[in-house]
């Protein structure tokens, strides 16, 4: 403790220190009566840092506790603190050494520095796209249409809902709008880049059979205009022409297609219309 009595938890991290700083917070529970301060010190990733941190704890009297991947910066910390009389307390070695005897690797110094952070980011990346998706569904709102990596557009039950939530579980924010015979596309739709938008078509018997089975699952008549050969036709011929006239969206006839490979169809030439790096996450 410094002069004024107050504790102070150094957090050495090569990552964020999140890890440290949630045992760190569960353990002081138990001395909830100390005047505690806790400093977080984040992306520690060269010797020099440790030294020019470790004397920053000295004058203040502090503890050390640290997660380092790297065992060669790990011996440092505890050398270093060592030297200077104070305690460290490492969390992460022990645990990391077990694993390696555990699995029968002897490959401590390969472990990637960050990984839990990158974890993390993809995590967030891909509830962000899933809300994303959702609130975008079947034209619920456009705005901040242009934010969607992707937007399909289709007659209804040509798999843009499921479509849409499957892409988005894999990150990628999508918006699905609805083809109503007749009626116009909405005009936002045209205002972003023209290279996201895919297009979706479906064979009319297809589309038939699965209108026919959604209205009796839910006990409404199938002989009705929605699962009607002749409307359906109609609507589709009607997509047909809007498709036409906007030959820059790529169309994908999703008959008897498996989800997964429709989707992987999509993310494949949407990211070689936008230019960038493919990778089947699908």
């Amino acid at each position: 403790m410094d002069s004024q009595g107050q504790a102070t938890i150094f957090i050495l991290s090569d990552g964020t220190g999140e890890t440290a700083a949630t045992m760190i917070r569960a353990a002081l529970v138990q001395y909830a009566s100390q005047d505690i301060n806790i400093v977080r010190c984040k992306n520690v990733r060269t010797e020099e840092q440790i030294d020019s941190l470790i004397e920053d704890v000295y004058n203040r009297k502090g503890l050390i506790v640290f997660t380092m991947v790297s065992p060669q910066m790990s011996r440092k910390v505890v050398e270093t603190a060592a030297q200077r009389g104070l305690a460290a307390v490492d969390l992460m070695g022990p645990m990391l050494a077990a694993l390696d005897t555990y699995f029968g690797i002897n490959s401590s110094d390969t472990h990637t520095v960050g990984l839990l952070r990158a974890v993390d980011d993809q995590y967030f990346k891909r509830i962000e796209a899933i809300e994303f998706t959702v609130k975008h569904d079947d034209g619920k709102t456009l705005t901040h249409l242009d934010q969607a990596d992707i937007v399909l557009v289709g007659i209804s039950r040509t798999s843009k809902t499921p479509l849409s939530i499957f892409l988005s579980h894999k990150g990628w924010k999508v918006a699905n709008i609805p083809v109503v015979l007749n009626t116009p596309l909405p005009p936002e739709l045209f205002k972003i880049d023209q290279r996201r938008i895919v297009g979706l078509t479906i064979d009319p018997e297809s589309l038939t059979r699965i209108r026919k089975k959604r209205l009796e699952k839910f006990g409404q008549d199938p002989g009705g205009e929605y699962a009607n050969m002749g409307h359906i036709q109609q609507e589709i011929e009607y997509v047909s022409q809007l498709f036409k006239a906007n030959r820059r969206w790529p169309v994908f006839d999703v008959t008897d297609r498996a989800l997964e490979e429709t989707a992987a169809e999509i993310v494949r030439v949407v990211a070689s219309r936008l230019d960038i790096p493919y990778t089947s996450i699908l």
